[in-house]
């Protein structure tokens, strides 16, 4: 699944989402058609340069509009309606708006029917919402991820920090703050809004593809969202390790106590040597169990083992895909298991059996067999 991480160790807004995603490998020309498709010409140039802030070089895009439009939350919600776009970015970038216009009619106690959205009221608000969610659907992304929002505190001018727009249509979306003293306003109002239409709250366990920065309006140094793009691995949450000692039982006992436990829905079972105390030997019996069967494999353990109690560890794992696919090779047709990343293939494992049976079948040693199974299925597969 392909996934973009944006990083906001500066702050958000909706030009900087912009340039993050052009940078990260985004087409230019969908800025223009964006343009367009919202019938926005007369009003609207887009100017998209390369820049620095300190060390940080990206991509600033700047939407410049011509005169001053004021259109109502209908009038917006019409010209988002009639573009001819991708339905994904035409949807998401009404919800956003929808989360902009009720805080907004929250905060100043009129009608929906009635607002204007003041400075995020122009064209260059359906630019931002617009062009964003088309760059996310053009780079193929199918979740946004976010970090931590700084927010400082005090004011800015007249303005509450952070400020009263951003923080509501965060609010309830699993958004993260973090305490920041740049004294600035750093989520705008429309940044949040892109963030709480599709973000997660999480940073993913992902491959990484490319990277992007998109440069803010001011000039300080390191003033850029981040966008990491990429491809996410599949990760699990919420998985436990049951853990006991046991230095009483024989060996065969326990080799059966882990059968059942795999039989009853283990995950996984490992069975460790460890020195107990008076230097007695035993053993370490760790089993790997999601959360539905912690209660049962717990009391199984206790039940059909020598044990007195079980230690429980919280665990996240990390799982590559796998899939088994039967290959034809020069001796025969095995089964081999194909781990993925990211969706493509990086390594395979023979079949134990499958392997053992070319072996008899061949009078080969198993090795050769598990060797010359692991080569052809791996040039069959591109990986040679």
């Amino acid at each position: 699944m392909s996934v973009v991480y944006l990083d906001c160790f500066a702050g958000i807004s909706g030009d900087m989402v912009l340039g993050a995603l052009i940078d990260a490998g985004g087409d230019r020309a969908v800025l223009d058609a964006t343009v367009e498709a919202l019938r926005l010409g007369d009003e609207v140039a887009i100017d998209v340069r390369r820049e620095q802030r300190g060390h940080v070089g990206g991509t600033r895009v700047e939407v410049k509009t011509r005169g001053q439009t004021s259109r109502t939350v209908p009038q917006l919600r019409a010209a988002l309606h009639e573009a001819q776009v991708p339905e994904d970015a035409k949807q998401n970038s009404l919800r956003a708006l929808g989360l902009l216009a009720r805080v907004e009619s929250e905060i100043h106690g009129t009608d929906e029917s009635n607002l204007h959205l003041h400075e995020l009221g122009g064209a260059d608000t359906l630019v931002d919402l617009l062009g964003s969610f088309w760059l996310l659907n053009h780079l193929g992304v199918e979740r946004v991820y976010s970090s931590p929002l700084p927010a400082p505190r005090g004011r800015h001018g007249e303005m509450p920090l952070p400020a009263p727009a951003s923080v509501r249509v965060l609010a309830g979306t699993g958004a993260v703050f973090e305490e920041s003293d740049a004294g600035k306003e750093l989520v705008t109002p429309t940044g949040a809004a892109i963030l709480a239409a599709t973000a997660v709250f999480e940073r993913p366990a992902m491959t990484l593809r490319t990277i992007g920065y998109g440069l803010g309006a001011r000039e300080t140094p390191g003033n850029a969202l981040a966008a990491w793009l990429g491809e996410e691995v599949p990760s699990q949450l919420g998985v436990t390790v049951i853990e006991t000692n046991i230095d009483d039982m024989a060996p065969n006992l326990v080799a059966a106590l882990v059968e059942d436990l795999m039989a009853a829905g283990a995950l996984d079972v490992t069975v460790t040597p460890a020195l107990m105390k008076k230097g007695r030997l035993g053993q370490v019996v760790s089993v790997m169990v999601d959360a539905q069967h912690v209660a049962i494999l717990s009391e199984k353990l206790l039940r059909d083992s020598s044990s007195l109690g079980v230690r429980l560890n919280p665990v996240k794992r990390v799982l590559a895909g796998r899939r088994v696919q039967e290959v034809k090779t020069s001796i025969g047709v095995a089964r081999v298991k194909i781990k993925e990343l990211g969706g493509k293939a990086v390594d395979v494992a023979p079949e134990y059996e499958d392997c053992r049976k070319l072996a008899r079948e061949s009078g080969r040693a198993l090795r050769d067999v598990m060797r010359i199974v692991a080569e052809e299925a791996r040039e069959q597969l591109g990986l040679a």
